[in-house]
């Protein structure tokens, strides 16, 4: 596996399913979505059937809170040995040292274009005060790690849900390759559609050695040194996942002689990189309701922790400052500013910060829609303003992280889906 150390880059040596593998029922979404709808995985068991799948190499967090830790300890061993038996049997094939380009289709936009490569592990750290060449962007929950960690030291191989993000307004890196790809031909390695109304996906692969490979990497090389602060991929997607990756890599490093670690598989892991300019790739805010608190009150919060003359409170939009609108039942919306004195350089985290340290329950909202439905009774809501793609690699390098629950790119059927592995022992 060749390594490219400044950009913390490696190329893998892809697994796909052998040719005539049903890529329908091969192709599962991320395990950690659908976690409160069971109809979803109830449905992909019955899709799947007996066909070669990745629901069989993954374990879905729908099951971690309703399961038994006998059931989950046969579903890790049931893992164990599909992982075991695909490798042995005729179901993977080997691509060779490379990278795959993709490009997703869904009901929501045409186009979503990534790049799937391994990274190396240490150059990523979720921790804010450190300045690695791949970061979080969220703030990291210790207590999530540890079982993943055991989901991944329990099979041989992995499968990627994790999509990294690389700040590239003119399209240097991804969609510059997919053009040349188009223009020499290249035939996709797989075109399908994705079960359960998730659209369409095809991948191509593209050689460690070919030219279209080296584009790639000096682009990113471009980027990086243009950046100036040693920041070159963030964490979109699957940040835990990736952190527990990290933590799996430190387990078994401490085991290895210095001589092995450089090139040990598990000192790598197996992404999705895509560029945040991408059109296909949506970011939307995560909004708040707060409980049992009034409209009065919660307002009050805000003049306490910005002081009073520094807060606007209005029934118009104002341009001034950090902005926020609250809803509450039977009022108009109240558009509030605060003008100066900002417990955090984002609204979303001025806004955590008040609710924190008043002890408010709170929930966190996708969609306006959702807010106003619960924004009932003496609870009120909080929308809360798009986060610019332009500045949002700025934002990361200045301020460590972002807030808790500031973001989602795009909405659940849109996530990623397993299709490609790479051996990990």
């Amino acid at each position: 596996m060749n390594i490219y150390s400044k950009i913390g880059l490696a190329a893998p040596e892809i697994l796909l399913p052998d040719d005539g593998t049903d890529m329908t029922k091969w192709a599962v979404i991320a395990c950690d979505q659908y976690t409160s709808e069971p109809d979803y995985w109830t449905n992909a068991e019955e899709i799947v059937g007996d066909a070669p799948s990745t629901l069989r190499l993954i374990l879905p967090e729908y099951y971690l809170p309703v399961e038994t830790e006998e059931q989950k300890a046969k579903r890790l061993e049931d893992i164990k040995k599909s992982a075991e038996e695909y490798l042995n049997g005729n179901v993977f094939r080997k691509l060779g040292p490379g990278y795959i380009l993709t490009d997703r289709l869904t009901s929501l936009h045409p186009s979503r274009k990534g790049l799937v490569i391994a990274i190396d592990l240490e150059t990523y750290s979720f921790r804010p005060e450190d300045k690695a060449l791949i970061r979080a962007t969220e703030g990291t929950v210790l207590e999530r790690i540890p079982p993943r960690v055991m989901i991944r030291s329990n099979s041989p191989i992995e499968l990627p849900h994790v999509m990294l993000l690389i700040d590239d307004p003119t399209g240097n890196v991804i969609e510059r390759a997919w053009a040349e790809a188009r223009r020499t031909g290249i035939e996709p390695v797989y075109d399908t559609d994705l079960m359960q109304d998730c659209g369409h996906i095809k991948g191509v692969y593209i050689s460690d050695d070919s030219e279209i490979a080296e584009d790639i990497r000096k682009a990113l090389e471009e980027i990086l040194d243009a950046g100036g602060d040693g920041l070159l991929y963030l964490v979109g997607d699957g940040n835990h996942s990736l952190a527990s990756a990290k933590a799996y890599w430190e387990q078994v490093r401490e085991t290895l002689p210095e001589d092995q670690r450089n090139d040990h598989p598990a000192r790598f892991a197996l992404v999705e990189v895509v560029n945040i300019h991408d059109k296909g790739l949506d970011f939307e805010p995560i909004h708040r309701v707060v409980f049992d608190v009034s409209f009065e009150k919660f307002i009050g919060l805000v003049k306490d922790a910005a002081g009073e003359e520094n807060v606007k409170v209005s029934d118009e939009p104002s341009g001034e400052g950090q902005r926020f609108t609250v809803v509450s039942e039977g009022a108009p919306d109240k558009y509030v500013s605060i003008i100066a004195n900002a417990p955090h350089s984002l609204a979303v985290g001025s806004v955590q910060q008040i609710i924190d340290k008043a002890g408010l329950g709170v929930d966190y909202i996708h969609g306006e829609d959702s807010v106003r439905k619960l924004a009932i009774g003496n609870n009120i809501g909080i929308l809360l303003p798009e986060i610019s793609k332009d500045s949002f690699f700025e934002t990361v390098a200045r301020d460590g992280v972002f807030p808790r629950k500031t973001f989602s790119m795009g909405e659940a059927f849109e996530k990623r889906f397993y299709l490609e592995a790479r051996v990990i022992r």
